[in-house]
């Protein structure tokens, strides 16, 4: 079995320009790097190369008209892309093409058995975005975009899906909603934006019991999702048997992240992280793919991508 950890990574993310006081902020990223090289992580991970991502990968779940207006309102110079929160610039539509891209070389690296797992630390971020819509803060689903490829490059059959953001992965869910090939799992804060994740919604048609949602209430701390995991989320990993685990890895379930208010630490995200690891040690192949979403405290963010990488090197 590979040993390594791969890690995506350009300097080029940091161009993706939302505009003074959005929390989606290019620091984001260059705290992370920053303190990965202050604590000697950078130097244990594997860096790899990769190239934006084909348009005929993002076509595979977004439609045409979707990657067509992406990239005539950025290059047109518009700066806000839906009612509100979604920012870009000039330069957006070809970085979110390239960190699409490098969560698909990601996916190449793991699956041929060059790195045990991954790490993509991109922006834009993307698990709202929908087949046909941006929102919050997302232009396209690198998770969702990078699971077809998994399936259609590499002839996987079974992916999952597992996303902790805070706020729940409504593009993800919406893409694979009537598809039994994808387990998609995803604990988050609920009530709350974006308003989806509620119990009841567990998939249509072929798709039914192939989404999983696990609503957390406000306050809810460390045993809450330790808890999900070990009851819920591994029973139901167990059960679908994955060839490839994805993570929809956002951070701002953090006790200190200003967007929510869920009480997790940075020894939270590397439990969960063990936990996960420990399932696809032992039925996967070890493969996982881990990809950067949401975390708006930089400190804290840091802090939790430092933890969850350590788990993932060991």
């Amino acid at each position: 079995m590979p040993s390594g950890t791969g890690f995506i990574y350009h300097d080029i993310f940091l161009q993706h320009d939302t505009g003074l006081g959005h929390p989606e902020r290019p620091g984001r990223l260059s705290a992370v790097t920053g303190h990965l090289r202050e604590t000697g992580l950078w130097e244990r991970v594997r860096h790899l190369s990769f190239v934006p991502a084909a348009e005929e990968w993002i076509t595979k779940v977004h439609t045409p008209r979707h990657l067509n207006f992406v990239r005539e309102a950025c290059r047109s110079g518009q700066s806000v892309l839906d009612d509100g929160d979604t920012h870009a610039s000039l330069e957006s539509f070809d970085i979110a093409q390239l960190a699409a891209g490098g969560v698909l070389a990601a996916v190449d690296a793991v699956v041929e058995g060059k790195e045990k797992n991954a790490f993509c630390a991109v922006r834009p971020p993307g698990h709202h975005a929908e087949s046909d819509k941006v929102m919050g803060f997302c232009l396209f689903n690198n998770v969702a975009i990078a699971a077809r490829y998994a399936q259609e490059k590499h002839h996987l059959g079974n992916i999952a899906i597992i996303d902790w953001d805070v706020h729940h992965g409504n593009g993800t869910q919406e893409i694979f909603y009537a598809d039994k090939s994808v387990l998609y799992i995803s604990t988050h804060q609920y009530p709350f934006y974006p308003g989806t994740g509620a119990r009841s919604e567990r998939g249509d048609d072929n798709g039914e019991g192939y989404t999983l949602n696990i609503p957390m209430a406000a306050g809810s701390a460390e045993e809450h999702y330790l808890d999900a995991f070990r009851n819920e989320i591994i029973p139901a990993l167990a059960q679908f048997h994955p060839d490839l685990l994805i993570l929809s890895a956002g951070f701002d379930a953090h006790k200190d992240d200003p967007l929510a208010n869920i009480n997790l630490t940075e020894q939270s995200f590397k439990k969960i992280t063990e936990m996960v690891c420990e399932y696809a040690e032992k039925n996967s192949g070890g493969r996982i793919v881990s990809v950067l979403e949401g975390g708006y405290n930089i400190l804290a963010l840091s802090k939790s991508v430092e933890a969850h990488l350590g788990v993932l090197l060991q």
